[in-house]
């Protein structure tokens, strides 16, 4: 994906490696806060920092300024690479300083809770954190990223959704309907047999292998499990070579498996998702599982990395069914995977409740349509989506439709490791092994990597 926090705004507030965040000032009466992002003008992220300073500091100053309250914030930029962020973030927590208000991946939630480095915002700025009006907003499904064992550990900052994509010059030349909606795996898989007799070079492309690393993951196998009605982790289990993976992974073996449907090279390629992406723009290529990031970024008339100008016109796109209607997870016909990224209070924070209020105030509708003016995204608020959206298909299509029943990928540590396991099985049945062997293999190394088979569903 290439999607990072930055790409979201990353916000967080930190305390200067004060010993407390949210440290006072000389005068008792006024609340400094500080504001950092992985962002710096002029350089990484540079929008999101002129958001923050420029906008956001004095309209939320002001604010609470009209409420009685002195409030000072700061803002220090920044501009490393994620991984890099993470590590000063978990070394700040863990010894009490840091962030007032924290960003961070949603992938990351699990591992900081576990260390105790983030707390229910319930606990740490007070119960009105649940009557925030802003969770009337966001969909269930979506508040699930700020979920972890049950309780909301964060505000969610914004999401994405996965789609079918399809070309429909292409559909139309196989005698395919430009509105087409499969209800179904087997109607994929009727499309592509379609296209197939109409010449199209690739009929249909799904992410596999370990050279397109999470890209594999979440534009792929974990789609189509939720499809197969399963989820990778589950009430404290891990997947193993239970049916809705063996289902996974079957549906790789009839798309690459000598059909013709797909193009198993393309799979095993160092730059196979870029050729991918170059074959579609370029008609090659009949249906497409991506994300949204395929429609802003990769074949965006304008500005995309394989610049489609007839995109409008020309590229469709569905929802993933699940493999028969009602078979994906919670029972759903369709279903989808989403990324995103979170904010949170520091529970270490001297003024938690004027962070959280700061939290909420860029999640506002009025800051959120501020900040997407140059750079239109799916917010996780409907109220805003129906307004910004309206210019925008798909994204508008993906907040109204897909947002409601998508699923996320668990926010533990040894998750990035799980998903190589699961890429290295779909490299596996790419190459020709069977999906039950495939599904065994991949079990038995799930069970290495967390702690045993008491611990795998199968």
């Amino acid at each position: 994906m290439k999607r990072s926090i930055g790409a979201v705004a990353v916000l967080a507030v930190t305390g200067m490696a004060l010993t407390a965040c949210g440290q006072s000032s000389s005068d008792a009466d006024t609340i400094e806060l500080t504001i950092t992002q992985n962002a710096i003008a002029g350089g990484k992220n540079a929008a999101a920092a002129d958001h923050i300073a420029n906008w956001v500091i004095p309209k939320f100053e002001a604010a609470q300024k009209a409420k009685g309250k002195t409030v000072k914030v700061k803002f220090v930029p920044s501009g490393v690479d994620d991984e890099q962020y993470k590590t000063k973030l978990s070394l700040d927590l863990k010894s009490k300083k840091g962030a007032d208000v924290i960003d961070i991946d949603g992938i990351w939630a699990g591992e900081f809770a576990e260390a105790g480095y983030i707390k229910p915002l319930s606990e740490v700025a007070g119960a009105e954190t649940d009557s925030w009006e802003g969770w009337s907003q966001i969909p269930e499904a979506v508040q699930g990223l700020t979920t972890y064992n049950g309780k909301k550990y964060a505000l969610p900052i914004g999401t994405d959704g996965r789609v079918l994509y399809f070309n429909k010059t292409l559909f139309q030349k196989a005698g395919l309907p430009a509105d087409w909606q499969p209800k179904s795996w087997q109607e994929i898989i009727d499309a592509g047999n379609k296209l197939k007799t109409a010449g199209v070079p690739t009929p249909i492309q799904i992410n596999a292998g370990t050279a397109m690393g999470e890209a594999t993951s979440m534009q792929g196998v974990l789609p189509l499990l939720a499809g197969a009605g399963g989820e990778i982790y589950k009430d404290g289990k891990w997947t193993g070579a239970a049916q809705p993976l063996k289902d996974a992974l079957g549906l790789y073996q009839q798309i690459y498996g000598g059909s013709g449907l797909g193009d198993p090279k393309l799979q095993q390629e160092a730059k196979g998702r870029d050729k991918s992406f170059a074959e579609f723009a370029d008609g090659k290529i009949g249906i497409l599982m991506e994300g949204d990031y395929f429609w802003r970024g990769v074949v965006n008339p304008t500005d995309g990395v394989a610049k489609m100008a007839d995109r409008d016109q020309v590229v469709g796109f569905a929802m993933i069914p699940a493999i028969q209607p009602g078979k994906g997870i919670r029972g759903q016909d369709f279903v989808s995977m989403s990324g995103g990224a979170l904010r949170t209070v520091n529970p270490n924070s001297k003024h938690p409740k004027e962070a959280f209020e700061l939290a909420a105030f860029t999640l506002s509708p009025e800051a959120l349509k501020e900040e997407t003016k140059q750079n239109v995204r799916i917010t996780p608020r409907t109220d805003v989506n129906k307004e910004i959206l309206t210019g925008d298909p798909l994204l508008m299509f993906i907040s109204e439709k897909v947002l409601p029943l998508t699923a996320y990928r668990p926010p533990l540590a040894v998750y990035p490791q799980v998903s190589a396991a699961l890429q290295e099985a779909t490299a596996q049945v790419v190459s020709g092994k069977a999906p039950d062997q495939a599904a065994a293999d991949y079990q038995a190394k799930l069970e290495g990597l967390v702690g045993g088979a008491g611990n795998v569903a199968s």
